[in-house]
């Protein structure tokens, strides 16, 4: 809601400056190219999106998530103890996290919102650990192969969009890392 009235005031300033300066033609003329562009960059991305959320569905339906969750268990199950007690919160959570892996931010959405869901259930609106840690998680994800991003690379015309692999390693391992210290140090503070 927020979002609506900034890009509105936005929208407002940028009319209000080209009424004054005597650019409007130049500013409808921005305003086309940059819907165009945004619609072609829309159907660059879309084709890997939509290949790698086929991948996470099919990994769903042939048990591969499962399997996962059973390996991500032990790490699971000390960042989210009621994943222990909840098989559906422990599947959500593999699946979120499996598709952050592979920088499928839009593709983890759906199953991080089942995720926090499962964790807010009973809760009575109060935003636990184990949700903050989800959140934190969702936002820094840590991510191994990062197809958005060089699917965006790559339609921008970049020969190698995968040249930055050890750079998103670096930075979404530390900033996950940070993230869920504080988020640890921040639920032993408010406590107190």
């Amino acid at each position: 809601m927020i979002m609506s009235y900034i890009f509105t005031g936005c929208l407002a300033v940028s009319i209000f400056a080209a009424i004054l300066t005597g650019s409007g033609g130049a500013l409808g003329i921005a305003v086309m190219q940059g819907a165009q562009s945004g619609i072609t960059l829309a159907m660059s991305i879309a084709g890997p999106i939509c290949l790698w959320s086929g991948v996470g569905f099919l990994m769903d339906k042939a048990g591969i998530t499962h399997i996962l969750s059973r390996l991500l268990s032990p790490l699971l199950y000390r960042l989210f103890p009621t994943a222990r007690k909840n098989t559906a919160l422990s599947g959500s959570l593999s699946a979120n996290i499996c598709a952050n892996f592979l920088g499928l931010g839009n593709a983890a959405t759906p199953m991080g919102i089942q995720a926090a869901e499962h964790l807010a259930k009973g809760k009575g609106g109060v935003a636990t650990d184990e949700l903050c840690r989800l959140i934190v998680l969702n936002t820094a994800s840590i991510q191994l192969i990062p197809s958005t991003v060089a699917a965006l690379r790559a339609s921008l015309g970049c020969n190698t969009p995968f040249d930055i692999l050890p750079a998103v390693w670096a930075t979404s391992l530390c900033s996950a890392g940070l993230g869920l210290i504080s988020a640890w140090l921040l639920g032993k503070v408010w406590r107190k």
